[in-house]
């Protein structure tokens, strides 16, 4: 049922808000490292968390995945943490 929903919605034009992983880009200067990711929506929230872990935001960027590349994260230590915990825990053993 669901994915009737989903196939009329698109069919009638309507289409899904992105919501997805990014990155801000730390210019030179900035603690938190080159980049500073955040999940969910571009928004004053996630700027905010981002600045809060010191990250001096000059743009916006997909997320790098280069072993050289400093990275920071809006998340909260302790939200990061409970998405570790979660990941170690669906891993099968």
């Amino acid at each position: 049922m669901k994915r009737l929903v989903l196939a009329l919605a698109v069919l009638a034009g309507w289409t899904l808000p992105a919501l997805a992983d990014g990155c801000y880009i730390c210019t030179q200067g900035s603690g938190c490292g080159q980049y500073c990711r955040y999940s969910g929506a571009d928004n004053a929230d996630n700027r905010k968390k981002c600045a809060a872990a010191n990250c001096k935001i000059g743009g916006t960027a997909s997320c790098p995945t280069g072993a050289n590349i400093k990275t920071c994260s809006a998340a909260r230590p302790l939200e990061r943490l409970q998405q570790l915990a979660t990941v170690a825990e669906e891993r099968p053993q």
